[in-house]
């Protein structure tokens, strides 16, 4: 039978697991912060030592771990190959799995920050975090680039089941039946039919699904509520980061982490507009509370600081900058299938921010332009003047004589 953790036996499961002790004691207070999937239990012993543990609400058929088991893999890997251990130091501290439970025990970081909520709270927008990020992101990618090993371990399923090698995340909404109706209101049924009335959009996420390029480990739902900022990060030599929720990391493409995590800063930007049926879309976007021109040199910097790390890559995939852009649009067309499904509306702004990402996925060109405010030479520009870039080779632009709509819903 599996056990169901509460506040109430919480103390007795880690004293069981050998995490705290009888003579060590612990607080009566147990937090429990907002989660959808998950119930997240906030521990403070009496030492003022903080344990979050967690327990995964939902599992499959077998009733064993799905996520969880995950980010537990992602810890032995640290393990495993301590020549990577350097990596260790921007991830969470794993304590603890119990994979018959569902259980997950980690360290509670106190003296750091969700960055979301500080760029919602203090309305400002540092270079240096988003420099700190780029540079720590491209450490993850570069250290497990191409490392046979390393992929190969990522790969290892849960006692008694079976994983696909790879997971390709570029995927469009899932097939909608008639029974959708029951599950969201009539005005998001718009959603819906605008997202499968454009035949450009499914035809640039099928684009997207070919060329996807696992090639290293990745973190696969790097948005900023699941990265850490130290609360001292003025006083700091370095702008401390960490990655947290490491639930979804796999084998996978390094334009998919940038690309998820463009699209966060954009949609601080999108959730600000000023939105009125009179209003055409761009006079929305000019009229943001938070404007574009206010979060561009930070993304600006993101991507420059994780190509300075990681020259690299540019080499493996010359059309990476592009391919953020519509990782971009993607993860916005996604964001709002959660809103719909967890909140239940859908407005002008989403529709907003719909027609946004259909504009990155469909015309990633000019999706750069928007995006950072300056082109893709221009991005490259002071990356090449270090390290010696390939020239990329320009495909002819021929009309097409056959074209066979690629389906992708229902994948």
């Amino acid at each position: 039978m599996v056990l169901s953790l509460s506040s109430h036996n919480v103390i007795q499961y880690l004293h069981n697991a050998g995490l705290c002790s009888s003579e060590d004691g612990s607080s009566d207070d147990s937090e429990l912060p907002d989660s959808h999937k998950n119930l997240n239990l906030l521990v403070t012993l009496a030492d003022n030592h903080q344990l979050l543990v967690k327990q995964e609400l939902s599992t499959n058929q077998a009733g064993t771990p799905h996520e969880f088991f995950n980010e537990w893999l992602f810890h032995q890997l640290l393990q495993q190959f301590p020549v990577i251990g350097n990596i260790s130091a921007i991830a969470s501290l794993v304590l603890h799995f119990d994979e018959e439970n569902s259980i997950l025990v980690r360290k509670y970081l106190s003296e750091y920050l969700e960055l979301g909520s500080f760029y919602q709270n203090q309305d400002i927008f540092p270079v240096e975090m988003a420099t700190a990020i780029g540079t720590t992101l491209a450490g993850l990618h570069r250290a497990t680039f191409n490392r046979k090993e390393y992929r190969d371990f990522m790969a290892t399923a849960p006692q008694g089941q079976f994983r696909y090698h790879f997971y390709n995340p570029a995927q469009g909404i899932e097939s909608i039946g008639p029974e959708i109706f029951g599950t969201v209101p009539s005005e998001a049924l718009k959603f819906y039919v605008l997202y499968q009335g454009w035949e450009s959009l499914e035809s640039a996420i099928a684009d997207l699904a070919y060329v996807w390029k696992p090639c290293c480990l990745t973190h696969n739902d790097l948005k900023l509520d699941n990265i850490l900022v130290h609360s001292r990060w003025e006083q700091l030599d370095n702008c401390l980061i960490r990655l947290i929720d490491w639930e979804a990391c796999a084998w996978g493409d390094p334009a998919f982490d940038l690309g998820t995590l463009v699209a966060s800063y954009l949609e601080i930007w999108l959730s600000s507009l000023v939105v009125d049926p009179t209003i055409e879309l761009e006079e929305s976007l000019r009229l943001a509370v938070t404007p574009l021109e206010v979060l561009q040199p930070s993304i600006l910097a993101l991507i420059r600081s994780y190509l300075n790390a990681f020259p690299m890559i540019l080499e493996y995939r010359q059309d990476l900058i592009l391919r953020v852009i519509q990782f971009a649009g993607l993860a916005l067309i996604h964001r709002i299938h959660e809103m719909i499904k967890c909140r239940k509306y859908f407005d002008n702004a989403d529709i907003c921010m719909l027609q946004v990402a259909k504009n990155l996925l469909t015309m990633p060109e000019q999706g750069v332009l928007t995006v950072f405010g300056i082109s893709e030479s221009e991005i490259l520009k002071p990356v090449a003047k270090v390290h010696k870039l390939p020239q990329p080779v320009r495909e002819q632009q021929l009309v097409r004589l056959y074209y066979e709509k690629t389906r992708l819903r229902g994948c």
